[in-house]
């Protein structure tokens, strides 16, 4: 049977005025509509990933498509089996995707060089060529393009000082960008550029595209594609899959995410559901015994409970290290 759901992926740069009002109004009409996800609106444009029945999002789809400002918006479109969030949120924003420049890059001025996924694939395998991710370091541990950089970045407002800092490693070469829908990579490569690197490139529509072309098919790409929703993420390379997330603790190939239970750490950690419970979620010792785990509160356990479990932990690392 085919699913009655469907998850819309989309944004578009392009000037909304009055967008605190605009971002109001428009909560209200995708309540209305039966939506849920999440939708950022600035000035500068809308970034959105929503999820809703068929009849939902097409009937999304349509009116912003009548609305002259979104009627060449790109809708990038998964089947589901129900809703990827559990509740509708628009909120305002004074950016879209968050760089904090001093001198703000507006994509339709300047941007990189598309690149179709059948371009794409061929540029990463040019030589003098690198390819930079320009997601966060949590999203490429999960899944990335074959050879491509990681920075070591926890935000995206952090990959211009990242850049700065690496320099060396970017420059006379021909720079392919990526993120997970293209929005990001419309401001970095253009950032890019300004920056004096001459030979710029983005993949258009990013890795959700690049996985559903019929002719490339996902190809060079390993992992897993980390996704925003409760989905945490999609299949990519619909060729063969490698795994190249690691568990957390044992560093085994692993490519389930799970958050610290510490909720004022919350680190976004790769983990088996077996060490979840082994470490009660934990991401470290203290996080394990802070006050407010909610791996403790969720399962039920007494303080001796976490106490024994925490022992026979220790035991156990103990004899591994001989």
């Amino acid at each position: 049977m085919k699913n009655q759901y469907r998850v819309l992926l989309y944004y578009k740069y392009v000037h909304i005025d009055n967008s605190e009002q605009f971002a109001a109004d428009h909560l209200k009409f995708c309540k209305e509509l039966g939506l849920k996800g999440r939708i950022l609106v600035a000035s500068e444009g809308i970034n959105g990933t929503v999820s809703g029945t068929v009849e939902q999002t097409e009937r999304y789809m349509n009116e912003m498509k009548n609305d002259p400002r979104f009627e060449d918006m790109v809708f990038k479109i998964d089947e589901a089996e129900g809703h990827a969030f559990k509740k509708m949120h628009v909120r305002h924003r004074d950016e879209l995707v968050t760089l904090r420049l001093e001198d703000d890059i507006d994509p339709n001025e300047l941007t990189g060089r598309y690149l179709e996924p059948k371009e794409f694939y061929e540029a990463m395998q040019q030589e003098d060529t690198i390819v930079v991710d320009a997601r966060n370091d949590y999203e490429y541990d999960l899944g990335h393009f074959r050879g491509a950089i990681r920075p070591d970045i926890k935000a995206f407002r952090e990959l211009p000082e990242w850049i700065q800092n690496n320099k060396e490693k970017l420059e006379g070469k021909k720079i392919l960008t990526y993120c997970t829908g293209g929005i990001r990579c419309e401001k970095f490569s253009g950032w890019l550029k300004k920056e004096g690197f001459e030979d710029v490139s983005q993949l258009h529509g990013g890795i959700v595209t690049y996985g559903k072309d019929p002719e490339v098919q996902g190809e060079l790409w390993d992992g897993q594609c980390y996704v925003f929703d409760e989905r945490i993420s999609v299949p990519v390379n619909q060729k063969e899959h490698v795994i190249v997330g690691k568990d957390y603790f044992t560093g085994e190939p692993c490519e389930r995410y799970v958050n610290c239970a510490n909720p004022e750490c919350n680190k976004q950690i790769l983990c088996s559901e077996e060490n979840e419970h082994r470490y009660l979620r934990g991401c470290t010792h203290e996080c394990r015994v802070h006050p407010r785990n909610l791996y403790v509160k969720e399962h039920g356990l007494t303080e001796e409970e976490v106490r024994e479990r925490l022992e026979k932990l220790n035991e156990e690392e103990q004899v591994a290290k001989g």
